[in-house]
């Protein structure tokens, strides 16, 4: 089952989503909360009022919707469990290739900037099923080894039988179960972060100073920044009531995100514009993805992979959540390279492609040279 061209792109958002969403913006009720604290308590309420009232009087997703369905899309793997990607051919049909995964609260977007920098590569973007722009699939979301099989289930189909994995947040759980599930076809991996289920479940008890301080830093980021995580994994069905039924919640969930998570200095902006931010947004509004993107949070969690011996190259960025030390990573992966750039934050991809584009060459070359010779 293979589609490709218009038949394979996202399907156009019916007008009477965007009306409907114009309609509750302009009916937006601000919430009375104690006043003076910015974004210390959460999303900055005037900050939240002006993107609303852009969102809801200037902002045109036609504009950006139009762009990203132009993009060569694709549409392979299991008739329950199809996955889209945006899949680019480099010149060189022996070039090697490449899957970039995303992560939360974010979709094939992360990867714009990189994309135009790695022509010379073949290069599958997949929309993970239960999140924007995905295929529907007969179990709506998916736990991240579920989506690692129906992405090595396309890659199949879309003839690509050995690859490079490059993936940051829940793209790692993904990336790590493919590389589990599938250690003859990923060649290599590239990491921006070990995935925070590797201490949060039964971490290992002979740990060095740095990696008890590690883990020290991400218990207390977990409780004072983790409440997302927890909600997303505990009750997700509550949150995306909330959150699938107005604009402004979810607007408010996932811009506190963006700026937080980002190496933006407070000043989300420095990093995207406001049309940048309110595509990632209404991505998940248009689509009523946001209750299915909870799903590898509330399925995942028990179960990180053991121990992988794929070639691993990490980029690590100092503003990302909770950065484990190399000596941590190198007792779940087989670590061959270890860059720790000076600035950048939860999504380099986006934040600093140049940087992010070096990592993904250095994961080539690795599995460049493990490749055996013809």
């Amino acid at each position: 089952m293979i589609s490709t061209g218009q038949a394979a792109a996202p399907p156009l958002v019916e007008q009477a989503v965007l009306d409907d969403l114009r309609l509750r913006l302009g009916r937006y009720r601000r919430v009375d909360v104690p006043a003076g604290f910015g974004w210390a308590r959460g999303v900055d309420g005037d900050y939240l009022a002006e993107l609303l009232s852009h969102w809801a009087r200037s902002y045109d997703w036609r504009e950006h919707e139009a762009r990203l369905r132009a993009l060569p899309w694709a549409l392979a793997g299991r008739p329950d469990a199809p996955v889209r990607a945006i899949h680019l051919r480099a010149a060189h049909t022996d070039a090697t290739t490449v899957v970039l995964i995303h992560g939360w609260p974010d979709s094939v977007l992360r990867f714009e900037k990189v994309r135009p920098l790695l022509s010379d590569l073949h290069v599958v973007v997949p929309a993970l099923p239960g999140f924007p722009f995905a295929a529907p699939v007969a179990s709506r979301g998916m736990s991240s080894r579920d989506m690692a099989e129906a992405v090595a289930n396309a890659m199949t189909e879309l003839g690509h039988d050995r690859y490079v994995v490059s993936a940051g947040d829940v793209g790692c759980d993904v990336a790590e179960a493919l590389a589990a599930a599938h250690p003859d076809r990923v060649a290599a991996l590239h990491l921006t972060d070990v995935s925070q289920y590797r201490f949060l479940v039964d971490p290992p008890e002979d740990l060095s100073d740095a990696e008890r301080e590690y883990i020290r830093r991400g218990r207390h980021w977990q409780a004072a920044e983790g409440g997302y995580m927890h909600e997303q994994a505990t009750r997700p069905h509550t949150l995306a009531v909330a959150l699938g039924d107005s604009p402004a919640g979810l607007a408010a969930w996932m811009l506190e995100k963006l700026r937080a998570w980002t190496d933006c200095g407070g000043d989300v902006e420095t990093v995207f514009t406001r049309d940048e931010l309110l595509t990632w947004i209404t991505a998940y509004w248009a689509s009523g993805a946001i209750g299915t993107s909870f799903t590898p949070y509330a399925e995942s969690a028990a179960e990180p992979a053991g121990r992988l011996d794929v070639p691993t190259a990490f980029t690590v960025f100092p503003k990302d959540l909770v950065n484990a030390p190399r000596e941590f990573a190198a007792r779940f992966f087989d670590v061959r390279s270890w860059t720790e750039e000076p600035v950048g934050g939860h999504f380099p991809a986006w934040e600093r492609p140049l940087e992010y584009v070096t990592g993904v060459r250095t994961a080539v070359d690795l599995a460049q040279r493990a490749s055996p010779s013809p």
